[in-house]
């Protein structure tokens, strides 16, 4: 996408040289469009890293950039929209010539600004040319509602005033957020919680090219890709966005959460932080069942009544949960000084300050606390996923033994020789560690003994009597 000089040489210091490259302006749109098409071609991904919207998102995303369309993002958090408009950035031009010394970045060949058109008329073929990096051409602002039409567009300057300029000069501004990113990308997240005045001034410099500061109408023709997020709740007639604003954005792109568990653990694994390891330290496994119902608890709260869909249950959830899961591993496996570390459903009461730190309960009291719906989670989780990964019939031998009065008590100081044994010793235990896909790695052995024991209670074949000591676990009997 690097725009070459004629024969590959250096890149042209002076407006002469650069009209001498060959070199032809292209608009943000044009540019982004054409470097698509080479992508399409070339069989790459738009958005690198962003898991499930291959059939969904990216080729409306797609259509709009090839159509020269403004976008709007609409999902609720967590979905990668603020994301996605960054990897846009990508699409651009790896450096676009600009005048040297004008604020708001001119084309050299076509300044619109008065300052850039100063200098290309005093310095001619010798107006200095600088390079833009692509990365240099993107802003971002969070809507909020004290946001000023200063902030975005931009405001007299008293200085400039005072040194003898007239108001109505337009070298009197100082430009805001917006214009400073011409020939670029602007995002702007929540746009309805942007002020109605504000969305007019927004609505002004991206329909009309105009702007009034003060009383005064500047003229400024920006060269922009717009890209705006937005809650669907509030981006309607009933919401908080003005409908011409609403109409300039031409495509309205519906994000959603991962519909999938596959997507869901490929992106809480991808997201999760990684720490190079301690000298001497644990081994950090992940049993694909323990995944499962860290993911599945996301997807069930995105279904429950007891949780607001309106705020809905960000990916971050999962991720944060699959952080917290391994770290109480880990804390463990260094406590017990074990080699490695896997995850058990004991750890999982650890999930209650990452997961109700992120989601919005809909009922919440002395009646139904939160950590009673969160543990109503885990639980359906557990269920779920044991059904799906172990049957019934194969665990009866396991049941029977327990029948005879064996019980195992499990829990935090529980060392993991302790579960490898009971794999050995009770019937049908050590085939069903075995479908789990354990291994010989006793950490993970450990893992999938608590599973089963654990799935058995919660179809009611086990008694479960849990310790009042936090971390002691619990036993499990007939």
């Amino acid at each position: 996408m690097t725009r070459r000089t004629r024969g590959g040489g250096p890149r042209p210091a002076t407006l002469g040289e650069l009209r001498a490259s060959g070199y032809r302006p292209r608009t943000v749109k044009q540019e982004m469009r054409a470097n698509l098409v080479a992508l399409l071609a070339s069989g790459g991904r738009l958005f690198p890293g962003i898991v499930g919207y291959e059939e969904t998102v990216v080729p409306a995303v797609e259509n709009a950039i090839l159509a020269g369309q403004d976008l709007v993002f609409l999902g609720e958090r967590g979905q990668g929209k603020t994301r996605m408009a960054r990897l846009l950035v990508g699409l651009l031009d790896e450096v676009v010539p600009v005048v040297a010394g004008a604020e708001l970045r001119d084309d050299p060949l076509a300044p619109f600004s008065t300052a850039g058109r100063a200098i290309v008329e005093a310095e001619g073929d010798a107006t200095p040319v600088e390079w833009l990096p692509r990365d240099r051409r993107y802003g971002e602002k969070l809507a909020t509602p004290d946001i000023t039409i200063a902030d975005l567009i931009g405001e007299v300057d008293p200085i400039k005033v005072a040194e003898g300029r007239y108001l109505s000069d337009e070298t009197t501004i100082h430009f805001g957020l917006i214009p400073r990113t011409n020939r670029g990308i602007f995002a702007i997240n929540e746009l309805p919680d942007l002020a109605e005045r504000i969305q007019v001034g927004l609505l002004n410099i991206l329909e009309e090219r105009d702007v009034q500061v003060r009383g005064y109408t500047l003229r400024l023709p920006l060269d922009l890709f717009v890209v705006a997020s937005a809650n669907p709740e509030d981006y309607t007639s009933r919401g908080r966005i003005i409908t011409p604003l609403k109409d300039r954005l031409g495509s309205q792109i519906r994000t959603h959460y991962p519909r999938t568990l596959e997507h869901e653990i490929s992106i809480m694994r991808q997201e999760r932080t990684r720490f190079e390891d301690v000298p001497g330290g644990p081994q950090l496994e992940e049993p694909a069942y323990m995944l499962e119902v860290v993911a599945e608890i996301s997807h069930l709260a995105r279904r429950t009544p007891e949780v607001s869909q309106r705020s809905g249950v960000s990916v971050r959830v999962s991720t944060a949960n699959l952080e917290t899961l391994l770290a109480n591993a880990y804390r463990r496996a260094v406590r017990l000084g074990e080699g490695t570390a896997s995850p058990r459903v004991s750890d999982l009461v650890a999930l209650l300050p990452s997961t109700t730190g992120k989601i919005e309960l809909e009922t919440v009291g002395d009646t139904i606390p939160e950590e009673r719906i969160v543990e109503r989670l885990v639980n359906r989780s557990l269920l779920t996923v044991f059904g799906r990964r172990l049957s019934g019939d194969l665990l009866d031998d396991v049941v029977s033994a327990f029948d005879g009065g064996l019980t195992i008590e499990t829990g935090e100081l529980v060392s993991s020789r302790d579960y490898v044994r009971w794999a050995h010793e009770v019937p049908g235990l050590g085939a069903a560690v075995s479908r789990l896909g354990a291994g010989e790695s006793p950490a993970a052995v450990a893992s999938a003994v608590e599973f089963v024991l654990e799935g058995l209670h919660l179809q009611r074949r086990l008694n479960k009597e849990r310790h009042a000591a936090v971390g002691a676990g619990a036993t499990y009997r007939r």
